[in-house]
């Protein structure tokens, strides 16, 4: 009997919590007697990501809503609205919130059902399950543990399953674990070695075993299970599982046309839906701003409700003026105590003066990033037609981020580089090959090439839709493998003659340079692991030798080497490596029968190890792996990507610090940093690396670098500096002494190297390291802005650290574009992506913020001002239909489409001058002087709408028939006013000018007007009283009333247009200067071109003659040097020449 369960010390109806299950193959009962039978109860396997269900929806989004300070803050309003005798009706602040909480539930009510959508089309995908020797169809989330499934080629795995058999006749299949590390290499498992001989559905049937495996853990790479199969024999055969023989959910089967597995893990305990992490709230600096701005008008709110509150009473301390005549006050107003009406003329205060606070603000964000970011999916430039892929957004909250960031983190391989390696050299006995060479000799460091690897070869026209792979006489092959070097190397070798055919019946073979067939008994395969840098094979040749051949990082092979010209090689490798290639040194060791025997004892018993299975293999690859001769070297190429200098050059103009972080050694990774222009010939690079502190202390060291970059007088000779550093320094700089604290703490220090370094490249990084890196610099005192971006899901922790995240769609798989803010095809989008989107996302989302605040001081603060000429009765100053939709409909919607077309630069200027972005660095339209200015504009905006109003009304002869007018029709001329100061004042703001400007520009105004006519010159049925009746056209029917409107408007606009002039004279930003200077030569453009073209063409044409022009080529440079004088059209040139 298995002892699997831990449940001493239990309590009724308290869960079983175990160590390990016990899972039943077919669900069958083990035989009679051989252990007790316990079913147990596992999930089924649905996949749930969705947040909400039909029935929770409605109140968890309502509470999710709500936790927001400003839904909360209306919400209070609302209900003091309806709970006391207030100055305005509920459905002012009703209204407002109830469609800003419609808004949102609907979006994310849309984007849950989208996951409820894909999370269907998951859970009933159909599945075939093996049940009582047939084959039957059903749907993925009616799996349970314990369940045998048929799974074809390029079917993904509905769960976590073990092994049994395969279609080959080795036991392995082939898998690519994209979707769960992101790397799209082919992976080998290996079934169960007593079950791989069940070939069909019928020998299921008659399989009795049971698995005993740990619980469901989140790690990818771990596994420890061991399989019982019962038999004739009074004791079962127990086999040791690992990780070799688990295919994890999500996973896709790859050249093996089936196989059979086990369920072992379903639904939400699959390692898959065990890693999934909702990403955390990301939130923009500009969204921080706004909170902080909220809780300053907010004080400002409570500022003024308070001194209205207490000259309220002030001015009630006369009777005559507390209680006239006209106005009685009943017995029950006169009993409540004064507290109790101070504190309830202060919440109606509060009412009447809560739109300061802009609600409608957050769903017009929300709808801008929403609808924003559709901008950068539609952009063509970001188009990658290789991939067929656009850039993606995944998140839409920091649009405006992507205009501030300060420092980029990016990794090499497959982002700066291809990621497609290609063969250069090999050098073998200290001799240099290259492709195609004729070589003479060398034979075993070829045949080792071509055996020392894991590459399969596929008989088809495509792998996974790419086209790849080499020529063969009768048929075209393709090399799949884990890594994309090993296909460099394999391929590399055919060049130079000898070919890698397949791997048939456990024998490799080799089709040598005279066409001859060679083959090689595979025996065993190290298998690559990053701790050893190493892999190797051990084959027995057709004449009964038996080689161990070894391939791997010279840091890892030359001191297991004993003989060969090691010196020669080493100096080749150090070569290569500068040259910024990859490369790996290849060595062999010839086996006797008896060292063969022993290895053979070590590796087995490593492998059926139940504990510490790992340490143990690698403890026997120790041994094996040593006594080398050295063959010789290779060196393989990862280009860089298309534009990758030009682009890392633009980000560094721009203002941004540039940052490499790498696994790759130091020599490659600074060669691939001077070819993409991180490191400059005059960069003086500084070394932080374990070679270096080897030689010095840690302290010496960095103590050399700040001396060196930090002091003014030592560092004035070269202000460029670059940083190397690698992993394992990190570690020790991160990590502070226990010993000496003074001494220990070294963070500081190197932060304020880093911060004087122009480029700082890290190498040998483990992918914590790199999140670390970035959370370091996050939380350094200046708090600066950050990017990661990297392809593969090594770079996963690092992109879900920063403020932003960018995945590239590369080879590596798409875990990195998965768990990214942005998604490119490509490193050279970024250029565009910060350059241009990011910079106009800044632009357009902080004048959306700072003109909302201003509009909305605008609009209440005459309200403010009336108290004082109404007795403080909280008399409103506009009508409820006018404080309704004045933020919901009167100047909602150009600011809306102001925040998403705006450009106030072309973006090729954008593009060319990456200097531009230094001019919104820092969040500097948000800083609190501008704020203020915006603020103030506001209320001296304000202070012209009311008393301007208020001086004009003092005429008692204001209409032509002697009426005057009463105050609906003031607060009616203050709000026509209002509504067409703050639409003119964004007309003005607005550089880029299209038909759909116009029309919601003047489409708005349009409306409000006819909004007021028909609201005032109907008679509606459903209101009660109708205060507006009239009001409109009476105050348009009068001259004076026409007149105070302009002058209104112009004196209100004047002091903005004359600050931005004499600042645009004295004090012009970069950005200002060259948008008169478009503005210059857009006028010039136009005008010159219609007045000079035929006087220009005869100039040309007497030109042209004179030269005696030979060709069309020639005319197009003359065409080139002549256009920015009169912009003349090439084809008056070409009709000129060929005249």
């Amino acid at each position: 009997t298995v002892s699997a369960f831990n449940n001493t010390n239990q309590c009724a109806g308290e869960e079983n919590w175990v160590d390990t299950r016990t899972v039943y193959i077919g669900n069958k009962e083990p035989p009679p007697g051989a252990e007790a039978y316990i079913p147990q109860r596992y999930p089924d396997n649905r996949i749930i990501s969705s947040k909400y269900t039909f029935w929770n929806f409605v109140p968890k989004n309502l509470f999710e809503q709500f936790r927001r300070i400003a839904n909360f803050y209306f919400l209070i309003i609302f209900l003091v609205q309806l709970i006391i005798d207030t100055p305005t009706s509920p459905i002012t602040s009703g209204l407002p919130l109830f469609f800003v909480i419609t808004v949102t539930a609907i979006k994310q009510g849309y984007e849950d059902w989208l996951r409820h959508k894909a999370d269907n089309a998951i859970n009933q995908c159909p599945v075939h399950e093996v049940q009582h020797g047939k084959v039957i169809r059903k749907q993925s989330r009616k799996l349970r543990v314990g369940d045998v499934v048929l799974i074809k080629e390029d079917e993904t795995f509905p769960c976590d399953l073990i092994l049994l058999s395969t279609s080959r006749e080795d036991g392995t299949c082939f898998v690519t674990t994209a979707s769960l590390d992101g790397e799209s290499s082919h992976k080998t498992y290996y079934a169960v070695q007593d079950t791989k001989a069940f070939i069909t559905e019928e020998d299921f049937d008659t399989l009795q075993a049971s698995i005993e495996c740990e619980q469901p853990q989140p790690d990818l790479y771990k596994f420890v299970g061991r399989i019982n199969i019962y038999s004739d024999r009074n004791e079962p055969i127990a086999r040791p599982l690992g990780s070799e023989n688990l295919l994890l959910r999500g996973a896709t089967l790859k050249n093996t046309q089936h196989i059979y597995a086990v369920a072992i893990y379903t639904g939400m305990e699959t390692k898959m839906a065990l890693n999934y992490q909702s990403k955390s709230q990301k939130r923009s600096a500009v969204e921080k701003s706004m909170n902080a701005y909220l809780i300053v008008y907010l004080c400002i709110l409570i500022s003024k409700a308070l001194i209205n509150t207490v000259l309220k009473y002030v001015w009630q301390a006369d009777p005559d003026k507390d209680e006239p005549f006209y106005n009685q006050k009943t017995d029950t107003e006169r009993q409540r105590h004064i507290l109790i009406r101070a504190f309830t003329d202060f919440l109606a205060f509060m009412v009447l003066f809560n739109y300061i606070i802009p609600v409608s603000m957050y769903v017009t964000v929300e709808m801008q990033k929403f609808l924003g970011s559709y901008f950068i999916m539609w952009d063509d430039e970001m188009f990658d037609e290789e991939l067929g892929e656009r850039a993606q957004v995944n998140t839409s909250d920091l649009n405006e981020e992507l205009g501030q960031v300060e420092y980029v983190f990016t990794d090499k391989t497959g982002t700066l580089t291809e990621n497609n390696m290609e063969f250069i050299e090999c050098c073998v006995d200290g001799y240099v090959y290259v492709p195609d060479a004729i070589c003479n000799g060398q034979e075993l460091f070829f045949r080792a090439l071509c055996l020392c690897h894991t590459v399969q070869v596929k008989e088809e026209e495509t792998v996974d839709g790419i086209k790849m792979g080499i020529h063969q006489n009768k048929a075209t092959s393709f090399y799949i493998s884990s890594s994309p070097d090993e296909v460099a190397l394999v391929e590399g070798m055919k060049r130079l003659g000898f070919t890698y055919l397949r791997l048939k019946d456990s024998h490799m073979e080799i089709l040598n340079r005279e066409d001859e067939v060679e083959r090689f008994e595979l025996l065993e395969v190290l298998t690559f692991d990053s701790v050893r840098r190493r892999m190797s094979v051990i084959v027995r040749s057709t004449t009964g030798e038996y080689y161990l051949f070894c391939k791997g990082a010279d840091s890892s092979i030359f001191p297991r080497v004993i003989s060969g010209k090691v010196e020669q090689v080493k100096a080749r490798v150090e070569h290569n490596a500068v040259e910024g290639l990859r490369t790996l040194c290849v060595a062999y060791r010839k086996l006797s029968v008896a060292q063969y025997e022993e290895t053979c004892h070590l590796l087995n018993s490593a492998k059926l190890a139940l504990q510490d299975r790992d340490r143990k293999l690698a403890e026997a690859y120790d041994l094996i792996e040593k006594d080398f001769v050295l063959l010789g070297a290779t060196a393989v190429e990862d280009r860089l990507q298309d534009k990758a200098a030009d682009t890392i050059e633009s980000l560094q103009k721009a203002g941004m610090k540039v940052w490499v972080l790498t696994g790759d050694k130091m020599e490659t990774a600074a060669a691939t940093c001077y070819a993409s222009k991180l490191f400059r010939r005059s960069t003086q690079i500084l070394e932080l690396t374990t070679k270096r502190t080897e030689e010095q202390s840690l302290h010496d060291v960095l103590l050399c670098v700040y001396l060196c970059v930090c002091v003014p007088s030592l560092s004035a000779d070269c202000v460029d500096y670059g940083l190397i550093i690698d992993g394992a320094t990190l570690s020790a700089v991160l990590k502070p002494s226990q010993e000496d604290s003074s001494q220990g703490n070294y963070k500081e220090i190197f932060l304020e190297i880093c911060r004087n370094c122009s480029a700082v490249l890290c190498c040998r990084m483990a992918p914590l390291q790199k999140a670390q890196i970035v959370k370091l610099i996050k939380s350094s005192p200046e708090h600066p802005i950050t990017l990661a971006i990297g392809d593969g899901a090594n770079d996963v922790s690092m992109i879900l650290e920063a403020h932003v995240g960018i995945g590239i769609m590369g080879k590596e798989g798409r875990q990195a574009a998965r768990n990214s803010d942005y998604a490119i095809p490509k490193f050279k989008h970024l250029k565009k992506m910060l350059l241009v989107h990011g910079h106009y996302y800044y632009i357009r989302i902080s004048e959306l913020v700072q003109y909302f605040f201003y509009k909305n001081v605008a609009f209440i603060f005459p309200q403010f001002l009336y108290q004082f000429f109404c007795g403080f009765s909280q008399q409103p100053l506009y009508d409820t239909a006018y404080l309704t939709l004045y933020n919901i409909s009167f100047t909602s919607l150009p600011i809306l489409l102001f925040s998403l077309i705006e450009q106030h630069i072309n973006m090729d200027i954008l593009k060319k001058d990456p200097s531009l972005y230094r001019d919104i660095a820092k969040n500097s339209l948000l800083r609190w002087p501008i704020f203020i200015y915006w603020t103030f504009l506001g209320v001296f905006d304000a202070v012209v709408f009311f008393f301007g109003s208020y001086f004009l009304f003092n005429n008692s002869t204001f209409t032509s028939n002697g009426q005057m007018f009463g105050n609906w029709t003031f607060g009616t001329l203050v709000f026509t006013v209002l509504v067409f100061t703050v639409t003119l004042k964004l007309a003005m703001d607005t550089h880029y000018w299209t038909w759909i400007n116009h029309f919601v520009i003047w489409g708005s105004l349009l409306f409000f007007v006819i909004f007021s006519l028909l609201w005032g010159g109907i008679i509606w049925p459903f209101l009660n009283y109708q205060r507006m009746y009239y009001v409109f056209i009476q105050m348009l029917s009068s001259g004076p009333a026409w007149l105070s409107i302009i002058l209104l408007i112009v004196t209100s606009l004047l002091p903005d247009v004359v600050k931005k002039v004499v600042c645009r004279a004295l004090w012009p930003t970069t950005t200002e200067r060259i948008q008169v200077g478009e503005r210059t030569h857009t006028h010039t453009h136009t005008h010159t071109h219609t007045l000079c073209t035929e006087e220009h063409a005869h100039m040309l044409t007497f030109k042209i003659r004179g030269l005696h022009v030979h060709s069309v080529y020639t005319v197009y440079h003359i065409y080139m040097y002549h256009r920015d004088f009169s912009c003349m059209l090439p084809v008056d040139i070409f009709q000129v020449f060929f005249k």
